[in-house]
């Protein structure tokens, strides 16, 4: 049997602790605005060793984000794989979003450059800007029971996508992001026109079945490319029960 690299063997430790973990309690609960804290984001904050930014360290190989990302998350993050190097997987359990597109795209290159692994678990929300994180993930995990949420974007003078002219440089910064997250320029555009069929003030949800549809075709073609496989999430042999 061909041994793993290090680096894959990290990754597959670290997600096997991370799924291992017992489900939550039955979460029948609508959520509010903003008081509803879930039981999994309930558990992490418990759980954590540390805290950085919206960042919460869970053990030496893994770390949750419980927040919005914002012009600070890029130093944060930094900080946080210096003082934790062997940090392997993220596991999106409350990601709301970003307060800044552009330090989160940053954000999103960094977790791409160092091999770091995504998941969304069950029960994980994973919303706005976050969505660009997740799809940072060197490899991609996402539960039946995780959920996504997209909309348009709008700048600091209220225009959205829908404002600009198809070749505006407003518009390449993400397509440009997405293809290096393993999209042609096909899916890149077509995930694009996705996230902005709703406007900013409002929101597309996506289960984690649907999101796996907009990321595998993608991880095939970086498989073809590279010649050695990649991780997806409709390859795990592991189905949770809904809740």
């Amino acid at each position: 049997m061909a041994r793993k690299p290090p680096l894959m063997s990290s990754i597959l430790a670290a997600i096997s602790v991370s799924l291992a973990a017992p489900a939550s309690a039955d979460d029948t609960n609508p959520r509010s605005v903003s008081r509803y804290v879930s039981p999994q984001h309930a558990a992490t904050e418990t759980s954590a060793i540390a805290a950085i930014g919206p960042f919460r360290v869970l053990d030496g190989a893994r770390v949750a984000l419980v927040d919005i990302t914002d012009s600070r998350s890029p130093a944060q993050f930094a900080a946080l794989l210096e003082a934790y190097p062997h940090i392997a997987v993220i596991e999106f359990v409350e990601a709301p979003g970003t307060h800044d597109d552009l330090a989160n795209l940053q954000l999103g290159r960094m977790i791409r450059a160092r091999g770091i692994a995504t998941i969304a678990p069950e029960g994980g929300s994973i919303r706005s800007g976050a969505v660009e994180l997740f799809i940072a993930g060197a490899a991609r995990y996402i539960d039946e029971a995780a959920e996504f949420a997209v909309h348009g974007w709008t700048d600091d003078r209220g225009l959205g996508a829908e404002d600009y002219p198809a070749q505006a440089p407003e518009h390449r910064r993400y397509i440009d992001y997405y293809m290096e997250m393993d999209m042609n320029i096909q899916q890149a555009q077509a995930f694009y026109a996705m996230t902005n069929t709703v406007s900013f003030d409002q929101a597309l949800w996506l289960t984690g079945s649907e999101m796996r549809g907009w990321l595998d075709d993608a991880t095939m073609l970086a498989e073809q490319a590279q010649g050695a496989p990649i991780l997806s999430a409709s390859r795990l042999d592991f189905h949770p029960v809904l809740q």
